[in-house]
């Protein structure tokens, strides 16, 4: 039998019924549908989402993080820190996108999805790392990229370029050691090479 992909106008309508008042903007565009909702009901607008007969979005396919600071080089407008979810439908054959935004600037904290999905488990861990965002309820929440001693979320827009420590190993104390970053930020502008008579005709 072959399934064919679902109308977005009517997995809107059916994830806006689902949803009710929870949502705070649903949106078409490119033939895909972005869901925003308030932080503090995101775990219940997930669950929803998964278990809601017209939605039985089974499958986390992604979630990461999104700092709105400079986003298209303006200045920032509401709230700094995002998560992106993409959860995907197999028996419904139909896609959402979910948008959350953590409350706090200083410090972003949002429930964590992993007793819904447990793929959720290393998106947030990679969302924790480079964004700094906290995901409360979660099992085991610490670095997956960066090295345990790594200072900073390098995904963030205002952490330097160069970093904040640098490593290497020390013969002497035959260990590796960190130290401040001893690269000089520089801005690298391109030569361009002229030829004269460059494609004159001879």
């Amino acid at each position: 039998m072959t399934t064919y992909a679902v109308n977005p106008q009517t997995i809107k309508a059916n994830v806006d019924a689902a949803l009710g008042d929870l949502v705070l903007s649903s949106v078409v565009r490119l033939g895909e549908l972005t869901v925003v909702v308030d932080a503090a009901h995101y775990l219940e607008a997930a669950k929803i989402l998964r278990d809601d007969p017209n939605c039985r979005f089974e499958q986390l396919m992604d979630l990461c993080g999104v700092d709105y600071s400079s986003y298209k080089d303006q200045p920032q407008v509401g709230l700094r820190y995002c998560v992106v979810c993409h959860f995907l439908s197999v028996s419904l054959n139909q896609r959402v996108r979910l948008k959350v935004f953590a409350s706090d600037d200083n410090f972003p904290v949002l429930q964590s999805l992993n007793e819904l999905w447990n793929s959720a488990n290393w998106f947030e861990r990679e969302a924790f790392d480079l964004f700094g965002i906290v995901f409360e309820g979660h099992p085991d929440l610490r670095r997956i990229l960066t090295d345990y001693g790594f200072i900073g979320h390098p995904f963030r827009k205002d952490f330097p370029v160069s970093g904040h420590v640098e490593m290497r190993y020390d013969a002497e104390q035959k260990r590796v050691v960190y130290q401040p970053v001893t690269i000089e930020p520089r801005e690298i502008t391109p030569r361009i090479i002229r030829e004269e008579h460059y494609g004159d005709l001879q």
